[in-house]
């Protein structure tokens, strides 16, 4: 297991995280949700080893993830921001191949494989930085797919995805959720950040909610996304609807909490 406890972030005399602790678990997708400023991104990347925390520890398999090599924690986990910059006129090859572990060199077979995946075929010699946002976002999937790909072979890994869906179109949102949900069926863990309640509901096994820097609730998808927690957390009043496989929330029914 994936597991933050009792993690406390603090960055200019702010607690952005407060206390929390969730664990991520091999063959589940666990979904972080919650208002903006609600300490989604600051906590996945907590526990992703980028902050350094107040209070608290972060453990993988028991192990203190502070006390892998960095290596080792790039072998069991692989990080998708919400934006990564290129400096130089790579090619989304190129981008790619920076995933895959020191040694292993250029294998354009397998990233010809990873762009076909993303639904890239015919990517590999584009420069990234004439690419749109979406296309980037889809090439950095793959790179992190090498990376893990490119990792313990008796372990499928932890991807770690912070909004991974914001700049892509429905048809390419979905795309994301399938390797999501097809990375946690061959025995890996996810941990996503989502904005969207909806694609939330479709992809998590579990939901967290945050508001505030804290973890307002937890567990699966029907039991967290109720009209009560969502309330609290947003500050909205609004009303969900079930239908086969599960909750989903209209825009119309949402109200401004009186």
């Amino acid at each position: 297991m994936y597991r933050a406890e009792n993690v406390t972030v603090i960055a200019s005399g702010r607690r952005l995280v407060d206390g929390a602790s969730i664990t991520a678990r091999p063959g589940r997708v666990t979904v972080l949700v919650g208002p903006n400023g609600a300490g989604k991104s600051t906590l996945l990347k907590a526990m992703s080893g980028e902050h350094r925390l107040a209070t608290g520890r972060v453990t993988l398999d028991g192990v203190s993830i502070h006390d892998m090599r960095p290596l080792e924690l790039a072998r069991r986990r692989a990080v998708l921001p919400q934006a990564a910059e290129v400096a130089f006129p790579f090619t989304a090859a190129e981008v790619i191949t920076a995933g895959l572990m020191a040694g292993e060199g250029h294998d354009r077979a397998r990233i010809l494989r990873l762009l076909a995946r993303v639904d890239l075929p015919g990517f590999a010699d584009r420069r990234y930085d004439s690419l749109s946002g979406g296309e980037r976002q889809r090439v950095q999937l793959a790179r992190i797919l090498a990376q893990l790909d490119a990792g313990r072979a008796d372990v499928p890994g932890y991807l770690f995805l912070d909004e991974p869906t914001a700049s892509l179109d429905l048809a390419h949102q979905l795309t994301v959720l399938n390797i999501a949900r097809a990375h946690s069926d061959a025995g890996g863990g996810v941990l996503a950040v989502l904005h969207d309640l909806n694609l939330a509901a479709m992809v998590a096994d579990e939901i967290v909610v945050l508001a505030g820097g804290r973890v307002r609730a937890a567990g699966p998808v029907a039991e967290v996304l109720t009209e009560p927690v969502l309330a609290d957390a947003f500050g909205i009043r609004l009303r969900i609807g079930v239908a086969p496989p599960g909750p989903f929330i209209l825009p119309q029914n949402v109200q401004a909490a009186q």
